[in-house]
């Protein structure tokens, strides 16, 4: 159903959902809150622990003048508050019109995460309204990605949805008896607007549910079709792989061998390959692939090797550069300059290029390889299905091998990937050091601080992520540009670097270039970090608001870390249950 046809959306607003993705009433039905607050109680100031997110009653007393950081990029406004007698600071960055909002001596309600700092009590970019005016800040709120929409709107677009073209059910009506599920069309509004906290987990199960029915029910179909029969013969024998391994200049675990002969099997079956190879970062994933990328050189063959970003990309052609010298290998990426591209693209059509290693730009249509036979993927969660496709189709019933280091239980990998078989690494090299991983309530924050501040000193080096390059409207996310200039001034002996997706290309890489020649000790990042960066010395990684991440993502954000002898940590924060 069209989005016009939805009660409160107008032109104007139609082009505001597009934006979100959001272009019928099936997908805005569909677009979840990312959060909830829970509103149902007013806190007494001195009662909240630091760090703490509150729903506070209070007056503005005084407002202060606007300010600019010494920075001149970041704007501030700062207002002091009196609540049941007791006075504390409210700070926003980047909202100067909230001057034009408030007024003395009327009471409003705010809620922010309250900050307690030698005696001295603030708060952080909170949401407000009058109290007198109470519609938002009272029960369970759930909090959308909005964009230009205000939160109260986009709710009653959404109810006006929900009422309008309701959810309707694929699972079979006898299966639903028999399981006592719920409506859908209940679950649906459930998660939107629930009453009560457990009402988000049961609906959300429910719409769970739906979804692993249809997913298993498309794959049953994909696994359906036809098998391609084995267009490339390899010469290649085990012995060879295993005078091959040798190069790596360790003992490879029981896990990685395991790996390596179902590929081999794979590569003399009569059928082309179609296999995950899953395993936890640092479990030694590239030295399998690079073995099964041996077994189609020295039969002939090329090898095209595609990774999601350019960082990862340059990484791989340098070991591959270290590990095959005797073979011709090229990097493609659309950063090369127009003439290089065509010294490459060249080099792959004539053959003479035998492993190609790049970005998307390898499944460019003017890309032709002479005889490619075996492809990988780095980084599976990265890529689509047609990416994969499209990298195949570059040769004659080509070999795929697919990476991921997102850890998925078995049962559901065969689900989720129905068109590929899986080994799994479970086990790391003794060579790595332990990784530890914790979430941190904000009331510890500044313990947390000090253990970081005496790692660095002791010469390592850190990650500081946070979900956001800008301050969010709810007031619970701080940008990445503030979290810079506050850890700056909180940690000043330490040399902090800034990245996010917004800076230029080169300023990006120059940031990461000092940060693993140790010039820099810590980044202060979004999520830009999430692939492909390997800095051995980094042996702490903080994520704040992790609860704003997804599983897979804080799996990807924490293999940074972890990667050299030394035991590392990974620190999630969040006050969320």
């Amino acid at each position: 159903m069209e989005l016009e046809k939805i009660k409160g959306v107008s032109d104007k607003r139609i082009k505001e959902l597009q934006k979100l993705s959001i272009y019928n009433c099936e997908s805005l039905i569909r677009h979840f809150p990312r959060n909830y607050l829970d509103l149902s109680i007013v806190q007494n100031l001195q009662s909240c622990n630091n760090y703490e997110m509150a729903l506070i009653k209070a007056k503005p007393v005084s407002f202060p003048q606007n300010r600019i950081s010494h920075s001149k990029r970041i704007s501030y406004v700062k207002v002091i508050c009196e609540s049941d007698n007791q006075f504390f600071t409210i700070i926003w960055f980047n909202s100067p019109y909230v001057l034009q909002k408030l007024k003395a001596e009327q009471e409003y309600l705010f809620y922010g995460r309250i900050k307690n700092e030698y005696g001295q009590i603030s708060m952080m970019n909170p949401t407000f309204e009058p109290l007198d005016k109470n519609y938002r800040l009272k029960g369970i709120v759930p909090v959308y990605k909005s964009g230009n929409i205000a939160q109260g709107i986009m709710s009653s677009i959404v109810r006006n949805a929900l009422s309008l073209c309701p959810p309707k059910t694929t699972i079979p009506f006898f299966l639903e008896r028999k399981y006592g599920l719920r409506d859908l069309g209940q679950a649906y509004y459930g998660i939107h607007f629930p009453r009560r906290q457990e009402d988000i987990k049961n609906c959300s199960e429910r719409i769970a549910l739906e979804e692993y029915f249809l997913l298993t029910c498309s794959f049953k179909l994909i696994k359906g079709g036809k098998e391609r029969v084995r267009q490339n013969e390899y010469s290649t024998c085990a012995d060879d792989i295993k005078e091959f391994s040798k190069r790596f200049g360790f003992e490879f675990t029981n896990g990685q061998k395991q790996a390596i002969n179902e590929i081999f099997s794979d590569l003399k079956n009569p059928h082309v390959m179609n296999r995950l190879l899953q395993g936890d970062v640092g479990s030694g994933k590239t030295a399998v692939a690079y073995c099964a990328m041996f077994v189609a050189l020295k039969s002939g063959y090329q090898v095209a090797y595609m990774c999601p970003t350019e960082i990862l990309a340059e990484q791989n052609y340098k070991l591959c550069l270290k590990f095959f010298p005797e073979y011709e290998t090229v990097f493609l990426s659309s950063s090369l300059k127009k003439s290089e591209k065509t010294i490459v693209k060249k080099d792959i059509a004539n053959g003479n290029a035998k492993i190609v290693v790049g970005t998307h730009a390898i499944i460019q249509n003017d890309v032709v390889f002479k005889n490619l036979s075996l492809c990988v993927c780095d980084e599976q969660h990265r890529f689509g299905v047609a990416h994969r496709n499209a990298l195949n189709d570059k040769g004659i019933g080509c070999d795929t091998l697919v990476m991921s280091a997102t850890p998925i239980p078995r049962t559901y990998s065969l689900v989720l990937y129905g068109d590929l078989d899986v080994s799994e690494i479970k086990e790391k090299p003794k060579r790595r050091g332990e990784l530890k991983t914790g979430i941190v309530p904000y009331k510890k924050y500044d313990g947390m601080l000090d253990f970081i501040r005496k790692e660095i000193e002791n010469g390592k080096q850190a990650y500081f992520v946070c979900p956001k390059i800008q301050d969010d409207e709810e007031g619970e996310i701080m940008s990445v540009t503030a979290l810079y200039e506050q850890l700056k001034e909180r940690l000043p002996q330490i040399n902090f670097g800034l990245l996010h997706g917004k800076l230029k290309d080169e300023d990006k890489k120059a940031v990461m270039n000092d940060f693993k020649e140790n010039k820099i000790s810590a980044i202060v990042s979004t999520t830009v970090i999430e692939v492909g960066i390997d800095v051995p010395n980094a042996t702490v990684m903080v994520i704040y608001n992790a609860e704003r991440f997804g599983l897979s993502q804080l799996h990807q954000l924490r293999g940074r870390v972890g990667r050299g002898n030394d035991e590392s940590y990974c620190f999630l924060l969040s006050d969320s249950e």
